[in-house]
């Protein structure tokens, strides 16, 4: 637990980057619409990519961990923005939510099952 379980690469073009990489790496790609698509690297952290409106956003990883509100809340305490609380993913994929570091320019994920 708390190791990193999955990162996400911006877009502004989803299906682009998702043909890119698959003939880049041979990853495996599944699309969901427009705006993300899941891949499994042959080796090592599977992960995503998400559409973004404009360039300029870095690859956001996650951190799995067993309770989202009380990282959360511990984060907002050590300095922390909260950008997005415990909120269910589609497909029973768990849950995420999301901080800005005290640094203002990195944002992380948090991932669990429940």
């Amino acid at each position: 637990m708390n190791g990193l379980c999955y990162w996400d690469i911006p877009s502004t073009n989803v299906t682009k980057s998702c043909a890119f990489y698959a003939k880049l790496f041979g990853w495996k790609m599944a699309q969901y619409g427009k705006d993300y698509a899941t891949f499994q690297a042959k080796s090592g952290l599977d992960g995503g990519i998400h559409k973004v409106k404009k360039p300029g956003q870095g690859v956001m990883v996650f951190v799995e961990v067993k309770n989202i509100p009380a990282t959360l809340a511990k984060a907002a305490r050590l300095g922390a923005k909260v950008l997005k609380p415990r909120t269910k993913l589609d497909n029973n994929w768990g849950y995420w939510g999301l901080f800005r570091d005290p640094g203002g320019c990195t944002s992380v994920g948090l991932w669990s099952r429940r």
